[in-house]
């Protein structure tokens, strides 16, 4: 047996099995589904999925990271022995600390950015591509792409990976659902096409519809203006699209195959209206503080005013906070998007060393998946929240800040104000005129989603 294949083989075996008592044979679970049966008996007869005592596989149930570890663990032979963890949080008595202690040492398992584990959490899909692609050494990228997932970075790259070595694919309306938690049934799959090519599948294709916006759109014949035009799409026109090529969507419309200019279409929407709010900071992180005012107070205050005119106006709101809760930059936009939601904006009010900078500012991030989306987004709300506010016109501006670059649905950040300068703190610290700012920016979020045809 080729290390390369004890590799790949646990870098599955890490999603798949829960630390239960093995059960054997295939006959001893009662719950395996049946369209998955082929699959998920190729790993039970082979003692590679455990079920628990009850004689269940559990295939509905998540996989948590220390389940995971334990599993690469046994897969690999990897000392087990319980001990001491670079992780904080991972106890020495812990069933599963040795194993994740050596996966560690390994360089198979990682933790996050602030030096935990989180044993307990969830694996998500996103972390299955990092895992299996490390796992099997996968290098070989092709032109893959799922509506939320950007294109660019390393997990990107990871689900690329996993995609065009036909070991996972997306979902029948083209995303990928990352941030999802994984199952053990879809870990099952993916351990059974890791080891087994006849199990493997392909993307699926063409599930993508984008609507022109624009009077007239040229489709042309290859992913450049040089390309010839080979037809016009009108306003309001639904195409198909089925790659993604830099500027470029390759697309069909009926009869016409061809390429369009990202730029002058949106997605197309059932018309619900599903809009995330993010009170910037918030709990440890308590934002600026300047002219007796808090930023994290004055962001959720201005956001659940926000809230409750998007919902008169019929528009679905989910906060990422409703109290004084400290939720890490990484997590607000990701629990958007687990949510449903498919637009995202964020509160902030704004601080600098020189009192006289005064005005109101709105942001979004050509780094994002959804640029065109987010940059009109922006420039609604900031036209809108001027009006109500009657504070300098600072313009929208493209900054790759964190929570709205690292994401797949259109994002914005607002500054309201600066806290640093007298008028504009004065009208913060205001009752009257945060309603008033919340109102502007529901009238520009709605001036959006009109523009977008929802």
């Amino acid at each position: 047996m080729s290390k390369k294949w004890i590799y790949g083989g646990f870098g599955f075996l890490i999603f798949l099995v829960a630390v239960f008592i093995p059960q054997g044979k295939a006959s001893a679970f009662h719950d395996v589904p049946e369209k998955y049966e082929t699959e998920i008996h190729y790993l039970i007869d082979r003692g590679i999925i455990k079920g628990y005592p009850n004689g269940n596989f559990g295939p509905d149930d998540p996989v948590t990271r220390e389940q995971a570890a334990t599993m690469v663990g046994r897969a690999l032979g990897l000392d087990g022995r319980q001990r001491n963890t670079v992780f904080p949080e991972v106890d020495a008595s812990s069933y599963a600390s040795g194993y994740i202690q050596s996966a560690y040492e390994e360089g198979i398992i990682t933790g996050f950015t602030d030096g935990t584990y989180r044993p307990k959490k969830a694996m998500t899909r996103g972390g299955m591509a990092y895992l299996i692609s490390k796992a099997f050494s996968l290098e070989e990228q092709s032109s893959v792409w799922y509506s939320d997932v950007s294109r660019s970075g390393s997990q990107y790259e990871a689900i690329n990976k996993i995609t065009t070595a036909g070991i996972a694919n997306g979902y029948s309306d083209g995303t990928f659902r990352p941030t999802q938690s994984i199952t053990r049934t879809e870990f099952s799959l993916l351990l059974a096409r890791g080891m087994n090519d006849s199990f493997k599948v392909s993307q699926e294709e063409g599930v993508i519809e984008e609507r022109v916006t624009t009077d007239v759109l040229n489709v042309r014949s290859g992913p450049s203006t040089s390309y010839t035009r080979i037809g016009q799409l009108a306003k309001g026109a639904v195409l198909q699209v089925h790659e993604v090529q830099g500027d470029w969507l390759k697309m069909t419309a009926g009869s016409l195959k061809g390429y369009v200019h990202k730029d002058y279409t949106v997605r197309k929407t059932s018309g619900s209206r599903v809009i995330a709010i993010d009170p910037g900071h918030g709990g440890k992180d308590g934002g600026a503080e300047f002219n007796g005012l808090v930023e994290k107070e004055i962001n959720l205050n201005v956001s659940k005013r926000l809230r409750d005119y998007l919902e008169n106006s019929g528009v679905e709101v989910i906060m990422t906070r409703t109290d004084d809760t400290f939720i890490p930059l990484d997590d607000r936009n990701s629990y958007a998007v687990s949510q449903g939601a498919d637009t995202f904006v964020s509160i902030h009010a704004n601080a600098f060393s020189d009192p006289s900078a005064n005005g109101t500012e709105t942001y979004y991030s050509s780094q994002s998946l959804r640029v065109t989306d987010s940059k009109q987004l922006a420039t609604f709300i900031q036209k809108r929240l001027v009006e109500a506010l009657g504070t300098s016109d600072r313009g929208v501006k493209d900054v790759p800040y964190r929570v709205i670059k690292e994401t797949t649905i259109p994002s914005t950040l607002v500054e309201l104000g600066f806290m640093t300068n007298d008028s504009d703190a004065s009208k913060l610290g205001s009752s009257y005129w945060r309603d008033k700012a919340a109102k502007g920016i529901s009238q520009g979020i709605l001036d959006y989603y009109e523009w977008k045809g929802k």
